[in-house]
């Protein structure tokens, strides 16, 4: 009688439990991120980061009693506009309307009118054009497309500061010819001239990156060269607004070349770049001093100890730091619009979403943001942040060369840029010196008059 009774508990148990897991809504969140082009080392990371994200979440909830749990569907876009397009469209045919991602400000453009049209609500953790440059004229243009990531009008800031503080006084400015690239030279190049710094020229490559750099390359030598005969090799730089084509770009660059005389400046497309580290000779003679939006949180360290734990690395990089915090403002958002409405509805999501990011960052919900506080701006993009400066060190290393702190507008140097040093002259160009030259003139006159006299 007693066992028959267990036996008819543990079913109810069971029952329930399986009722349990059957009621549980599974939030559906796409992600876009490039995992086998040019933005291949951030696309794996957050990823990876976004895996962590998963299982923080989902603890989150249960350890709340609350119904949910939140599953990523990645696709990989490879930074191309086309195919971010279809893979949004492949996600919403299968019913997700939630998106992190896309990374490229190109991929985001492209995507602007699909997304809108159909209420789709994405956070790019990395594109970083500024709204004008992806189509958009309004801030209600932009209702469902949010950025976690500091815009180019404040990362060139930043590097404006960086060129001036470094004693750049002229510069050569290479970028991939898409929205990001060109916006970032449209928006610096005003900054520049307010700065006095003189863009002597620009060189713009497509997208997607050639694989023969080489007329580029020159175009890029020849403005060089004329500009060292006006200024000395320290007060100039190359700017290079790329992916991590940079690297390609180093690589086909010959020793001798000019190129490599001079300070070169990158930016959030080539920090921590792999690919860079694979020409660490020429990498680290010119520094590539890059800047990145770097902000962390009070959950950082918790966040960077499971990282390291999985096996990813010593800790995730901004994106996927910014990418991490994305999903749990969409998961809380979505949660929030659920319990209030009864139902899912795009508007009011996108009207929760700014509001549940202030709460978030505030602690409310009892986590914090891994990034820090964020704040967004009337465009749904994050309106403040410093921007950690990289270099390629002679050990073949990505080093901190300094911050860029945006309350102050100033830069905090452990590592200031310097021109790289000149090539050694060998004995047979000494000889060949103009001083040497003159030495040589001065005593063939003097023994051609003194044999005259002689001979007198």
């Amino acid at each position: 009688m007693i066992r028959g009774k267990l036996c008819v508990l543990v079913a109810v148990l069971t029952l329930l439990s399986a009722t349990a897991v059957v009621s549980a809504e599974e939030i559906k969140i796409g992600v876009l991120v490039d995992l086998s082009g040019p933005l291949t080392t951030y696309g794996t990371d957050i990823k990876n980061t976004l895996e962590i994200a998963k299982e923080d979440i989902n603890s989150y909830f249960k350890a709340n009693d609350l119904p949910y749990t939140v599953e990523f569907y990645v696709e990989d876009t490879k930074v191309d506009p086309n195919i971010a397009l279809q893979k949004v469209q492949d996600l919403y045919a299968k019913g997700i309307t939630l998106v992190i991602g896309p990374m490229g400000s190109g991929e985001v453009s492209n995507i602007k009118s699909f997304v809108t049209s159909n209420k789709i609500i994405i956070i790019s953790p990395s594109s970083t054009a500024l709204p004008s440059l992806i189509g958009v004229t309004k801030p209600e243009e932009k209702k469902y497309i949010f950025r976690f990531v500091g815009t180019d009008d404040l990362q060139t800031d930043a590097i404006t500061a960086e060129l001036k503080d470094a004693g750049i006084k002229a510069v050569v400015i290479a970028y991939i010819g898409n929205a990001w690239g060109k916006g970032l030279y449209e928006t610096i190049k005003p900054k520049l001239d307010a700065a006095g710094i003189e863009v002597k020229s620009y060189v713009e490559y497509p997208d997607p990156p050639p694989a023969d750099f080489s007329p580029y390359i020159a175009e890029m030598e020849k403005s060089v060269s004329e500009l060292l005969k006006t200024y000395k090799p320290s007060e100039v730089a190359v700017v290079a607004f790329s992916y991590e084509e940079a690297a390609t770009i180093l690589a086909q660059t010959k020793s001798d070349s000019p190129l490599l005389n001079v300070v070169w400046f990158g930016c959030d497309g080539t920090a921590l770049s792999g690919k860079a580290l694979d020409v660490c000779n020429s990498a680290s003679k010119v520094g590539l001093y890059s800047t990145l939006f770097e902000s962390k949180g009070k959950s950082f360290d918790e966040l960077k100890a499971k990282y390291k734990e999985k096996g990813f690395g010593e800790e995730p990089y901004q994106y996927a730091m910014n990418a991490y915090d994305a999903a749990w403002v969409l998961a809380l958002s979505y949660v929030k619009v659920i319990e209030e409405k009864g139902s899912y509805d795009a508007d009011t999501m996108a009207e929760t979403i700014p509001q549940v990011t202030v709460d978030y960052s505030e602690g409310k919900y009892g986590v914090y943001p891994v990034t820090g506080t964020i704040k967004l701006n009337e465009w749904n993009d994050r309106a403040s942040g410093d921007y950690a400066i990289y270099y390629v060190t002679e050990e073949c290393k990505w080093d901190k060369a300094g911050t860029w702190i945006f309350d102050d507008n100033k830069i905090e140097w452990a590592h200031k840029p310097e021109a790289p040093a000149p090539p050694a002259t060998t004995p047979a160009e000494q000889k060949r010196t103009p001083g040497f030259e003159f030495a040589l003139a001065v005593v063939g006159v003097l023994a051609g008059a003194y044999l005259i006299r002689r001979r007198q």
